[in-house]
C-alpha cells in the first residue's frame, strides 16, 4: 500500500530520503518500507538504532538497475511503534517474512547490517532458494558472549531504560561512535535520529538491546543457534562480507568468525571505516556492492 508520508517529512529529510513510503498492515500495525526502481530485487534490512535511512545512498545508486526494497522493522523508522508489542528476534523475523510473502519475492538479493543480519538471514533460512546473493555488513548471525561495556550499561534494569528511552543514550551516541573516518553531517545526524525523538519512539531500541542473546538461557538464544547452524547452507560464492575494520561493536573477531563459517565468501575490508559502513566508506562500498550484484546475477 502506497502512502504519501514523504510529503509530511521535514525538508531536510526529504532531500536525503526522497522515497515514496509504503506500508504493510501487520495485524493493525503499519510496517513501513520503500520500494524503488525496477529489475532484480534487492532486500535491505537495517539494524539498531538505525532505519531504512541507512540505505538511502545505496538505494539511489542501485535503483537505476534494481528494485530496491528497504524495510523499517516494527518499532523503527517510519513504522508504527506500538507500546504493547513483543519486540524480539522471532517477531522481527516473522514480520519480515510477511513482507517477503506480501511482495511475492521469489528471487532477491539480501543486504544486511547489524541486527539486520540475524533478522534477514533468519527470515530466509528455510527458504534459501529465494536468495540469489547476500551482502553482509558488520553484523553477527551467530552466538557470541561479547557485548561492549557501553551497550551492557544500556541493558541494566531501570538505569538502562532511563538511558535509552529517557536520555536517548543509545541513538544519540551512536551517530558519533559508529563512524570513524569523519563525523556525520548535521543533516545525516538529524536523519538518523528523526524517528526516535521521544520516550515512546524508542521502545524497540531498548527492546533490541535487551534481546541480545549473549548467554544460553536468553530466550532468543535457541533461535540464534538455529540461524547460525543454517549459515553453511548459503551459496558461499554468492556471499560478500563488506566490513568496516574500525567498528567499536563488531570488531575484527566477528569478521574472522564469518570467514571461518563461510571460507569461500568474498571479503571487502575497509580497515578505517566504522560501524556505519555506508556512511564512512560509501564511496568504496557502494561500487563494490554494485559490482558484486552484477557478477552474481
Amino acid at each position: 500500500m502506497a502512502d504519501r508520508t514523504i510529503r509530511t517529512l521535514p525538508a531536510f529529510l526529504r532531500a536525503q530520503y526522497p522515497f515514496e513510503s509504503r506500508f504493510l498492515d501487520l495485524d493493525g500495525h503499519r510496517l513501513h518500507y520503500v520500494d524503488e526502481g525496477s529489475g532484480p530485487a534487492v532486500l535491505m534490512v537495517h539494524g539498531n538504532p538505525t532505519w531504512s535511512f541507512f540505505y538511502r545512498d545505496l538505494i539511489r545508486e542501485l535503483s537505476a538497475t534494481h528494485r530496491c526494497i528497504a524495510v523499517d522493522h516494527l518499532g523503527c523508522g517510519l513504522s508504527d511503534k506500538p507500546a504493547d508489542h513483543t519486540y524480539n528476534l522471532a517477531s522481527h523475523i516473522k514480520s519480515l517474512q510477511r513482507l517477503i510473502t506480501s511482495l511475492n519475492l521469489e528471487s532477491f538479493d539480501l543486504v544486511v547490517h547489524d541486527w539486520g543480519g540475524p533478522i534477514g538471514l533468519g527470515a530466509v533460512m528455510e527458504e534459501l532458494h529465494r536468495v540469489n546473493s547476500v551482502v553482509i555488513m558488520n553484523t553477527a548471525a551467530f552466538r557470541s558472549p561479547w557485548v561492549p561495556l557501553r551497550i551492557r550499561l544500556c541493558r541494566a534494569p531501570m538505569i538502562g531504560t532511563l538511558l535509552v528511552r529517557g536520555l536517548n543514550g543509545f541513538c544519540g551516541p551512536a551517530i558519533h561512535m559508529a563512524v570513524n573516518r569523519r563525523p556525520l553531517s548535521y543533516d545525516a545526524r538529524r536523519g538518523f535520529l528523526f524517528p526516535y525523538r521521544s520516550w515512546a519512539d524508542r521502545v524497540a531500541i531498548r527492546a533490541f538491546i535487551e534481546d541480545i542473546p549473549d548467554r544460553e538461557r536468553h530466550p532468543s538464544h535457541p533461535l540464534l543457534t538455529r540461524i547460525e547452524e543454517s549459515l553453511t547452507d548459503l551459496n558461499q560464492s554468492k556471499v560478500l562480507l563488506a566490513w568496516g575494520g574500525a567498528d567499536f561493536c563488531f570488531h575484527h573477531g566477528f569478521l574472522a568468525q564469518w570467514q571461518e563459517i563461510l571460507p569461500d565468501a568474498r571479503t571487502f575490508l575497509v580497515p578505517d571505516a566504522g560501524h556505519y559502513l555506508l556512511e564512512d566508506a560509501g564511496a568504496e562500498i557502494i561500487p563494490e556492492i554494485k559490482s558484486f550484484l552484477r557478477q552474481t546475477q
